[in-house]
């Protein structure tokens, strides 16, 4: 199975981001074959929609699990039509949070975890 974690930058050294729509990168990691891909966000910068956009991007990767520290409604349902898990509790570096993952310590969400435009909101310095 793969999995993305939301990302700051390109590998597994980077810092978490806590945004799923407006993160900069999904590193992703192949558990079976510990390959590991990173890919920059396309909605990272979007006007509008960038959790749905992001969601789409990931699925169409074929990740089975994304790991992030919060996501909004619309992500989250696009997420789930796409048969994703999602599991919230992502912060440190990519490889920490891999870490907890794979020890089960990290919590699967049955809801999103924020409302909607919080990342962007975020970005503005107006943290909820």
């Amino acid at each position: 199975m793969k999995v993305a974690i939301t990302s700051q930058g390109d590998n597994l050294n980077a810092q978490v981001d806590t945004r799923f729509g407006r993160c900069a990168y999904f590193v992703i990691v192949d558990l079976e074959e510990r390959k590991i891909e990173a890919v920059p966000n396309p909605a990272s910068d979007a006007t509008g929609g960038a959790g749905p956009q992001a969601a789409q991007a990931i699925a169409d990767k074929g990740v089975g699990a994304v790991i992030t520290g919060n996501v909004g409604p619309n992500a989250f349902q696009t997420l789930r039509a796409a048969n994703i898990k999602i599991y919230q509790g992502a912060f440190g570096t990519v490889q920490e949070t891999l870490t907890k993952y794979e020890i089960g310590e990290l919590q699967e969400l049955s809801n999103s975890s924020v409302s909607s435009h919080f990342g962007l909101r975020q970005d503005k310095g107006n943290i909820e």
